[in-house]
């Protein structure tokens, strides 16, 4: 019987699918579609919202314009006139004293009398001090007796002369020359004596101290009993004038421009001396001289003005506002200095105009002097016209206002507290007149 031998077989394994190259491809293909479109999406959500955003932004700016713009302002206004305008140049200037002396012996001595009190007012002449003229008196007896013993040697050298010349025949002529050199050297000594007695005289009026200028005199500075010499440095007492009295003060190189023409042509200006305050007139006086130089580092020269002073109302080293009047300018544009309103620019100068439909003109002028409470307006307005000088914090090219006089003004208008001169620089033609920091620039 045949024996087969049968061999084991593994059971059949599947057919798998040969790998496809392409299938990678399209997933990375559909990979980077999907990334693009998010992109796009978020792009144009992010454009959408600020589209979006800008035109709120824009609707609610225009919104708040138009509701500034309809808003009825309050202000106050005046019309501009035309009228006198009187130039001053001002500037601080100090009072000085025309004459300042410090008052010293000229001989050495004792101090046996003051004649004056301290912040006396005393004249020219007037005795202030004494030194003990016991030793200037001896001194001045001893020169007279030298000179009288002088004298009589001359007087008997002068008669033997005439005898000699009487005698002529009898003496020879070496004779007659000697005596008459010896009467000259004589007159030499009596001129000597003479001149003694002079300087003696002096040095004992020396002994009594008069006041060399009519003054003020200061605090007495040396006491009776007191050893006083011609070398002290101090002195006895100080003189100042006080009548008349200067003040020198400066003016700037375009003010000279106005008052030098003037002084040459030998008018006489009018200045006014003021307080700090500028609130009180303290004394009026005239210029006086205007120095030969300016200074460099200021742009200015100094002039003097000379002041009467009768009631003392200047002080030397005092103080004061010096008003120096120039001139006054005739038929002149004028409005109150609030109208006058400073744009970004440096060279923007504006007023707003109050048309007769009641809407607001921001309008460039050039202003000129300006004095107080009222300014100079060379060019951009015409007498007439209304101008606000309160209230334009709030104002815009074309806001609708209500007007109301000075008199009836909420709040006080701040004006500068002393006067200026020169015009400022006018704004360019056209140009868009902006406010300043406090208003919307536009």
């Amino acid at each position: 019987m045949d024996q087969r031998v049968e061999h084991s077989q593994a059971p059949p394994q599947p057919l798998l699918p040969a790998p496809d190259p392409t299938r990678g491809a399209s997933k990375r293909s559909h990979a980077g579609a999907w990334f693009v479109v998010i992109v796009l999406l978020i792009a144009a959500g992010a454009g959408g919202y600020w589209y979006w955003s800008h035109r709120n932004a824009q609707a609610t700016e225009s919104t708040q314009k138009t509701s500034t713009r309809d808003r009825t302002v309050p202000v106050v206004a005046v019309q501009v006139r035309k009228g006198d305008f009187d130039l001053y140049v001002d500037n601080l200037g100090t009072a000085t004293a025309l004459n300042t002396v410090t008052v010293r012996p000229r001989v050495d001595g004792e101090l046996i009398k003051v004649a004056y009190s301290e912040g006396q007012q005393v004249k020219q002449g007037d005795l202030l001090a004494e030194i003990d003229p016991r030793p200037f008196e001896a001194a001045l007896a001893q020169a007279q007796g030298q000179l009288a013993k002088d004298q009589a040697v001359l007087k008997n050298a002068q008669l033997d002369l005439e005898r000699f010349k009487n005698a002529s025949e009898t003496l020879t002529k070496q004779q007659i020359d000697t005596q008459a050199a010896l009467v000259q050297q004589d007159q030499g000594v009596v001129q000597t004596d003479e001149a003694a007695v002079k300087n003696a005289q002096l040095q004992l009026s020396y002994c009594r101290i008069v006041a060399p200028i009519t003054g003020k005199a200061g605090l007495r500075l040396v006491d009776v009993g007191n050893m006083v010499h011609a070398s002290d440095t101090n002195g006895l007492v100080v003189l100042t004038q006080l009548q008349p009295i200067s003040v020198v003060f400066s003016v700037t190189q375009d003010d000279l421009e106005r008052v030098l023409p003037k002084v040459n042509a030998g008018q006489t200006l009018t200045i006014d001396a003021f307080d700090q305050d500028l609130k009180t007139r303290l004394a009026t006086g005239t210029l006086l001289a205007v120095d030969n130089q300016i200074d460099p580092a200021t742009d200015s020269v100094k002039v003097k003005g000379l002041f009467p002073n009768k009631d003392f109302a200047l002080f030397p080293n005092e103080f004061v506002n010096a008003r120096l009047y120039v001139e006054t300018l005739h038929d002149v544009v004028l409005i109150p200095s609030a109208g006058v309103q400073r744009g970004a620019t440096a060279n923007s100068t504006f007023v707003d105009i109050v048309k007769p439909d009641h809407t607001i003109e921001m309008r460039t002028v050039t202003p000129g002097p300006t004095e107080g409470e009222r300014t100079v307006i060379t060019s951009g307005l015409n007498p007439g016209e209304t101008v606000v000088i309160d209230g334009v914090d709030k104002l815009q090219q074309g806001s609708k206002v209500t007007v109301s006089a000075p008199g009836a003004a909420t709040r006080p208008t701040t004006n500068a507290s002393h006067s200026t001169t020169g015009a400022a620089s006018a704004a360019a033609s056209g140009a868009s007149p902006a406010r300043n920091s406090n208003r919307r620039s536009r």
